[in-house]
């Protein structure tokens, strides 16, 4: 059964930084894409960021040049490096993989204060 940790959330005021991480079973490479995916209260859930199983990435318009998605093999995870962060960015972020069929995580909070 795969499975996929988040970890790295919390609270930070305007222009912080924060990392988020997620854990895989199995090895991440084994997936043909993972992301990051973001969810305000009362609002859809959104594409964050993509990395590809070749490599390549896609950020949401909103995210661009403040945020950065990475693999790290040595660690099996792949974060999410989220920089110049605004009120706006706050919700709760999930990691998605694909490996046939789409597996999530459970979800974490991420706070971001004026």
């Amino acid at each position: 059964q795969v499975q996929l940790q988040e970890s790295g959330g919390g609270s930070v005021q305007a222009g912080g930084s924060l990392r988020l991480s997620c854990a895989a079973s199995g090895d991440i490479f084994s997936f043909s894409s993972m992301a990051w995916y973001r969810q305000a209260p009362g609002e859809q859930r959104e594409l964050v960021a993509r990395i590809s199983g070749g490599g390549s990435l896609n950020y949401a318009d909103s995210v661009k040049g403040r945020f950065s998605i990475s693999r790290d093999m040595a660690k099996n995870t792949v974060n999410l490096q989220m920089n110049s962060l605004k009120p706006e960015d706050t919700g709760v972020y999930y990691c998605a993989g694909v490996r046939g069929v789409v597996y999530w995580g459970q979800g974490i909070q991420v706070t971001v204060s004026s």
